[in-house]
């Protein structure tokens, strides 16, 4: 870090226990930007050195400057704010008394818990880079793939002006729709997109810790995730949308996503196949080419960034969950199984790994575009 960036900014997890919560803490350890300085959990981790409080689940060491730090719990005040009547941030929050000292707060939240208390704490100032879907489809809260759509980030401006705070939220979409985004992004830029059909098959971590029960996913295949249908049809329109002349909204994308979702018995790695009809017609090589030539022109320079975040590969029987979920460190979406379509159209396969490039990776990275952007100075 040079400059402006000499200092590391102060982050904190908060979810810091749970299966992205970790991912996180081991994502911003040794990070050069960011110091992690505070770790927040349940009332029943507080108190305890997070090394005492976690049950590490990564094949990574717990990284020791994290292990020694003393686990926080929020205060009640934040858990029981009354939700805004119109669906978004409420423009006056109570008082509360924010313990927090982090300008960064990474948030791995379940859902429930995350919608208050990320407005509470974004009205109190701190920058909230978030996991959560709570505020994904709010109209001034930017859904960023930085690859994809950093532009959105103007969004914060309206956010700010709202809440009257230099606070904010910033939200990475779901894991599947990630990978389905950075994959459609090319289409839809060079010829359009008109309707896409997917089927997801997606990893057993992407339900927590502990999942699933064996005896639920083993020999077996549940047609059913609650509300993940819902996120992959609507999450990408978002994303692949433009923004407003005012930088107030997103003006959506105008193609349709019909979307079939399956948890299989795979650790990690969420693989979409999906079936796209374009505006305009396009030859299987021009697709590959719009794709590459994507690829190249997004190279962000960023820590987490991938030199390539689309992989494309020739070989009749890629992307593999296994093989692939792990390309660029687990931060590129890989690509293959390119063919035609009866009645015309695309069909491909893409792998992205769903708590690094769908979760915990894709949180960091959103807040390291914030740093490059001057959001976060």
């Amino acid at each position: 870090m040079t400059g402006a960036w000499s200092q590391r900014i102060s982050a904190a997890v908060l979810g810091a226990t749970g299966a992205v919560g970790q991912r996180m803490v081991s994502l911003l350890a040794d990070h050069p930007w960011f110091e992690l300085g505070e770790l927040v959990a349940s009332e029943r981790s507080a108190g305890r050195a997070y090394g005492e409080a976690v049950s590490w689940r990564l094949p990574c060491p717990l990284p020791d400057a994290a292990a020694r730090l003393v686990v926080r719990a929020l205060p009640p005040t934040l858990h029981s704010r009354p939700k805004s009547t119109t669906g978004g941030l409420a423009s006056t929050p109570p008082h509360t008394d924010d313990p927090l000292r982090s300008r960064v707060l990474f948030s791995a939240l379940d859902a429930d818990l995350a919608g208050p208390v990320e407005e509470v704490l974004a009205a109190a100032g701190h920058a909230v880079v978030s996991n959560a879907k709570s505020h994904r489809l709010d109209p001034d809260v930017p859904l960023v793939i930085p690859e994809v759509n950093g532009g959105h980030m103007a969004l914060i401006g309206a956010q700010r002006r709202r809440l009257g705070t230099e606070g904010f939220i910033v939200t990475n979409p779901n894991c599947s729709a990630t990978g389905l985004t950075m994959a459609l992004a090319a289409i839809e830029e060079s010829v359009g997109v008109d309707t896409a059909v997917v089927a997801t098959l997606q990893a057993v971590s992407g339900a927590g810790y502990p999942g699933l029960p064996s005896l639920d996913i083993l020999d077996n295949v549940v047609p059913f995730i609650a509300g993940e249908e819902e996120k992959l049809e609507r999450e990408p329109l978002k994303m692949l949308g433009r923004l407003s002349a005012s930088s107030e909204r997103i003006n959506e994308a105008g193609f349709t996503i019909a979307a079939m979702v399956h948890r299989v018995p795979v650790v990690d790695g969420h693989l979409v196949s999906a079936l796209v009809r374009m505006r305009r017609e396009a030859s299987l090589d021009s697709i590959r080419r719009a794709w590459v030539e994507w690829s190249r022109s997004r190279a962000l320079g960023l820590p987490s960034a991938p030199a390539e975040p689309l992989i494309v590969l020739d070989a009749i029987d890629r992307p593999q969950t296994r093989l692939d979920r792990d390309a660029a460190g687990g931060m590129a979406t890989t690509i293959g199984r390119v063919r035609s379509a009866p009645g015309g159209g695309i069909r491909f396969t893409c792998v992205a790994h769903n708590t690094l490039r769908g979760a915990a990776g894709a949180a960091v990275l959103n807040a390291e575009l914030l740093v490059r952007e001057g959001y976060l100075p």
